[in-house]
């Protein structure tokens, strides 16, 4: 062989090791105060640099937010922002197995029952209420009729399914719709116009419409996926850290968050005002190793299995089951559908990533 064709040879033979694509995930966002980070991960690089630290690729995409459960279960995307009892009630009706890394916050009051004209809670029964349903906010509204001694007449309120990129408007220009349940920013749109009242919100049910980054089970048990939930966790740390440090660039950080929304600066504080986000994975550990957790939980397990939303085969609350940190299992120990993983988190307080 001659010099030159050793060269080539060598060249051919290297060549698709070099240029190997690598691993590729992505993670999927909609709005919301305590997700709305995931905008500036992207657009600031911070995301891209944590995931070349693990040799991976990580697309970031934004959805409106029943889409976004729709492609997580799909398996279009692998990892998804969404709540407690969306990441318990849609994987697990269609058989997806999920697994929560991140505990980002809870809602302190972000979403809320919003009425017109001085209705009551009373007044509520054969009006019409628009919402998401099958999200928090029809449990938000079923804790509200409950807890103010309602609960049998839960059934009486017509319910209009309704997607959050439209409820503000939507609400705003019907006023044959009495109420409504939504979040912020929503709410505070809404709220702002003339004859509008909160009857009830978030911070009345603290801990138990909580905030999550979650990941496919299956996509976690391969060790590519393990490196994309490290590296979303790095990253997730790195703005939160950025967001909570008061200095003077803090605020230029917040109104780039805030375009991820349409939002300003203002608006978006002020949404950060009623959200408990655990800024430090310290005390995400914290809240996720409490027995509260557990309780919050099962207050959440019980609603989506009396509306049937652990799917249609599912004969007892038990049979869709969730693993707690300390190994403990509320259900079948054979039907764990969603997982509660704080070794990112730890991982991230103990500087390991």
């Amino acid at each position: 062989m001659t010099p030159n064709l050793s060269v080539l040879f060598l060249l051919a033979v290297s060549a698709p090791a070099s240029f190997a694509q690598k691993p590729s995930f992505t993670v999927g966002w909609s709005v919301y105060a305590g997700w709305t980070p995931y905008f500036y991960l992207n657009k600031a690089g911070i995301l891209k640099k944590w995931a070349d630290k693990y040799g991976i690729t990580i697309k970031v995409q934004r959805f409106d937010y029943a889409p976004s459960l729709d492609a997580f279960v799909a398996k279009n995307i692998d990892a998804c922002t969404m709540t407690n009892m969306e990441a318990l009630d849609m994987p697990a009706a269609s058989g997806v197995p999920t697994t929560s890394i991140l505990i980002g916050d809870y809602s302190n009051g972000n979403d809320a029952l919003l009425v017109r004209n001085g209705l009551q809670m009373k007044d509520l029964p054969g009006k019409k209420l628009l919402l998401v349903e099958k999200t928090v906010s029809e449990y938000l509204f079923d804790r509200a009729m409950t807890l103010n001694g309602m609960r049998d007449q839960i059934k009486k309120v017509r319910l209009i399914n309704t997607s959050d990129s439209d409820i503000a408007t939507a609400f705003l220009s019907d006023s044959s719709a009495s109420a409504t349940v939504t979040w912020k920013p929503m709410v505070s749109q809404i709220a702002k116009q003339k004859g509008i009242a909160s009857l009830f919100n978030s911070s009345q049910i603290p801990g138990e419409i909580l905030d999550l980054t979650v990941v496919r089970t299956d996509v976690l048990a391969k060790p590519d996926g393990q490196k994309f939930a490290k590296a979303l966790s790095g990253a997730w740390y790195e703005i939160l850290g950025m967001m909570s440090a008061k200095s003077p660039g803090t605020d230029k950080i917040l109104a780039v968050i805030a375009e991820g929304s349409q939002d300003t600066l203002d608006s978006y504080k002020e949404q950060l005002s009623t959200t408990k986000m655990f800024y430090t994975p310290q005390s995400a550990v914290e809240f996720g190793a409490s027995a509260d957790l557990k309780k919050k939980m099962d207050l959440v397990r019980q609603f989506c299995f009396d509306h049937g939303l652990l799917g249609a085969n599912t004969k007892s609350v038990d049979d869709v089951a969730i693993r707690y940190p300390d190994s403990s299992v509320q259900g079948k120990a054979d039907r764990v559908r969603l997982v509660f993983d704080l070794s990112y988190m730890k991982m991230a307080a103990a500087g390991k990533l």
